[in-house]
């Protein structure tokens, strides 16, 4: 197979830790041709996608990691698939992308995540679909509305940018707090944004729950465990990861969504989940395959890549 990964530079990435790399290692141990491309390599001619794309050998040796060939250019659906792995956030520049990658879709190239449905699924509000598995939760600019449900929440609640990533921008908002006017503000961009207020689920200090969905059915899950001095589990921000069983309710919040996932070519996914909750459907370039590997001696990125070969 010829497949493309629409990345950030390869340069900055953690060989052991990043998951669009596992996938070019398994693609490569498979035999298939491994190509690297970067979002603004896309351009279109009429119905036709092209791109500028390089052939590419990876190695797991940080700073001798990758090796790129010279440029190529030619129609994006010659390669048989092609992931979208840009990382967030979800702008204009990640929105044309998608179109373009939608063009090459329907002359037959597999694109994971499916561009319709990046498209759709913004990765804090995707959730809301799922009410019955998912904290309750409030997206709003008011900061009336916001301290209305502190107050029925107990005092205590989560607020975090609609568009945000990595744990940026995560507050545990608390009615006692001096700063809480000024979280607000902040947030809201002074009631200019939208936030997502959430119930605060006390079990998010023992960890959050990383469940990697691919074709709507769990391949493990690892547990992001926050700092002592932090509330986000985010790797990204510290957090450390730790081995993790799913359990009946891991599993019923994966049922629970697993036909939208499906009808939606959202085949890639990770799901967060917090003490039962369901808080977040991460679906642009969710992580965590490396170390859900190892911590469970299997191989997940071969999973990913025999299953793309079993579509084509």
């Amino acid at each position: 197979m010829k497949i493309g990964f629409i990345m950030d530079p390869l340069e900055a990435v953690n060989v052991m830790a990043d998951t669009t790399f596992a996938f070019m290692l398994a693609a490569q141990a498979r035999g298939d041709e491994v190509y690297f491309l970067k979002m603004q390599d896309l351009w279109a001619r009429g119905s036709t996608t092209y791109a500028r794309y390089q052939r590419c050998e990876v190695q797991q040796k940080q700073g001798e990691h990758y090796k790129l060939g010279e440029v190529e250019q030619g129609p994006l659906h010659e390669l048989d698939a092609v992931f979208m792995r840009k990382d967030p956030p979800f702008d204009v520049a990640y929105l044309h992308a998608c179109h373009l990658l939608e063009l090459a879709e329907k002359k037959g190239c597999l694109v994971v995540n499916k561009p319709r449905g990046l498209m759709a699924a913004n990765e804090k509000l995707y959730a809301l679909n799922f009410e019955d598995v998912s904290p309750v939760t409030v997206v709003t600019r008011s900061a009336e509305t916001i301290k209305s449900f502190l107050d029925e929440s107990g005092g205590k609640c989560i607020i975090k940018p609609v568009d945000g990533h990595g744990g940026a921008g995560i507050f545990m908002l608390d009615a006692k707090d001096r700063n809480l006017n000024a979280i607000i503000e902040v947030s809201t961009k002074e009631g200019k944004e939208q936030v997502i207020c959430q119930q605060y689920v006390p079990e998010a200090r023992q960890g959050d729950k990383r469940i990697i969905m691919l074709d709507g059915k769990p391949l493990g899950g690892i547990l992001r465990v926050p700092r002592e001095d932090d509330n986000r589990g985010n790797i990204h921000v510290g957090g450390s990861v730790a081995k993790t069983e799913l359990t009946k309710r891991d599993l019923e919040i994966c049922e629970a969504v697993s036909e939208s996932l499906r009808a939606d070519g959202l085949w890639f996914v990770g799901l967060d989940v917090i003490g039962g909750y369901l808080t977040e459907v991460n679906v642009t370039s969710p992580t965590g395959i490396q170390e859900m590997s190892r911590l469970n001696n299997i191989d997940g990125s071969k999973m990913v890549m025999d299953w793309i070969a079993g579509q084509l």
